[in-house]
């Protein structure tokens, strides 16, 4: 090899170095970009999350802190601010007897948990069982609770991630049973 061929070798590498290093600063960069949408993304729906599990009891729409049937939708950007409270029915604003907060959180703990009736429900059965078999059981043990399927298969994903019962697929069925079924009657 000849010195300007050394030369021109070395003057390619070095370009391709620089270039390379100019290449990963920017996936790096892209990467960082990323990863901090993706942290936002997650808060966002464990935040979601929480206020589910939160809500998991109520049966009865009215209650939850949501948007009424006939309440006008709003394009996206262009939200009021309203309390919890205000978007509720006349009915439900005027509920508590005693007139007092206290009163109103005494009256909420009369119904048990969709989360503690499924429970319930799972552990007296020997065997795994389907949502949809589940649902129709609290459909007719508890006539005034009407969860959707959705609902009912969201609650029972809960008590999974809560490690309270297990999921069990078998084919395109997905089951549930009781966590320790074995030492439970």
């Amino acid at each position: 090899m000849t010195d300007q061929s050394t030369a021109t070798l070395r003057s390619r590498l070095v370009d391709q170095a620089a270039s390379d290093l100019e290449e990963n600063r920017r996936l790096q960069h892209e990467l960082a970009e990323r990863i901090s949408v993706l942290q936002q993304e997650e808060a966002l729906l464990t935040d979601i999350l929480n206020l589910a599990q939160r809500y998991e009891g109520f049966a009865d729409p009215s209650r939850l802190p949501e948007q009424l049937q006939d309440e006008p939708v709003l394009p996206k950007g262009k939200r009021v601010s309203t309390s919890a409270a205000a978007r509720r029915p006349d009915s439900a604003r005027t509920a508590p007897a005693g007139g007092s907060a206290k009163a109103g959180a005494k009256g909420k703990s009369r119904r048990p948990l969709l989360g503690d009736l499924l429970l319930e429900l799972l552990g007296k059965h020997n065997g795994p069982r389907l949502a949809k078999e589940l649902r129709d059981e609290l459909l007719v043990k508890h006539p005034d609770r009407n969860p959707t399927p959705q609902v009912v298969r969201n609650t029972l994903e809960s008590l999974v991630a809560k490690g309270l019962i297990q999921r069990h697929k078998q084919q395109r069925s997905v089951m549930y049973t009781v966590v320790g079924k074995g030492s439970k009657s």
